[in-house]
């Protein structure tokens, strides 16, 4: 059996990711195979907190582009990581995974309210956390929550599921001589600008000696390679 490098880890999903090749929503076949990537990971004993996004239901930032005030947008998206979290939670129930969904949001006729010391005994249970609702507040982004959430309780690594393989020297969609980075400093990807996530996540990463490990979540397999301290991705270190 493949040992795993991490006992616990906080798995950043985009709402993108769910998409698939769809315009927008959640396609079946995509979740489910994302699913199947987690429970490869937690066959291995691994503790799995999730932080999933809003972007393939509504965008805050999309939002305010059209006039719409900041506040009310942003919280408009936390309920679209609600709307996630909790279809995220169903296919992973189909796969024969046990997972709670906790909002930093009180709406507590469809999922828990956020307790730290309820979620950590989750985790040594052996269950799948899914955060919704960002932070809870306006004006940060669920990047930030995954930083926040991996930081409270006590994850070895954040893992940003994104759609390229890893951090690269310039966009690889628009420059055939970008390279990607093995690894990467917090203060070289904060000086350097580099926007796989936000300077705030970056900088609470960094503070909390958290390091983060970006990756492809739909490359077969890179999820647990990751976790077995594979080279995969780009290490984001302190």
């Amino acid at each position: 059996m493949t040992t795993p490098k991490y006992k616990r880890i906080l798995l950043k999903l985009s709402g993108e990711a769910l998409m698939g090749s769809d315009a927008y929503g959640i396609n079946p076949k995509v979740i489910g195979e994302i699913c199947g990537e987690i429970k490869a990971v937690a066959d291995l004993g691994v503790e799995i907190g999730v932080v999933i996004g809003g972007g393939n239901i509504f965008r805050g930032m999309a939002g305010t582009a059209t006039g719409m005030d900041r506040a009310t947008a942003d919280y408009m998206g936390m309920l679209a990581t609600v709307m996630n979290a909790m279809a995220l939670s169903d296919a992973m129930r189909q796969v024969g995974l046990n997972a709670r969904v906790q909002s930093a949001l009180n709406i507590e006729q469809v999922v828990e309210p956020y307790i730290r010391g309820k979620a950590i005994r989750y985790l040594e249970e052996g269950k799948v956390v899914i955060f919704g609702a960002g932070t809870g507040n306006p004006f940060f982004t669920t990047d930030t929550a995954a930083a926040l959430r991996g930081s409270e309780i006590g994850a070895e690594i954040v893992l940003k599921a994104t759609k390229v393989d890893g951090i690269y020297t310039a966009d690889p969609k628009k420059d055939a001589s970008a390279t990607r980075y093995d690894k990467i400093s917090f203060n070289d990807a904060i000086s350097q600008n580099l926007a796989v996530m936000d300077a705030t996540a970056f900088a609470l990463c960094r503070d909390q000696k958290l390091p983060i490990n970006v990756f492809s979540i739909f490359k077969a397999g890179a999820l647990k390679r990751v976790v077995c301290g594979e080279d995969e991705g780009t290490l984001v270190y302190c």
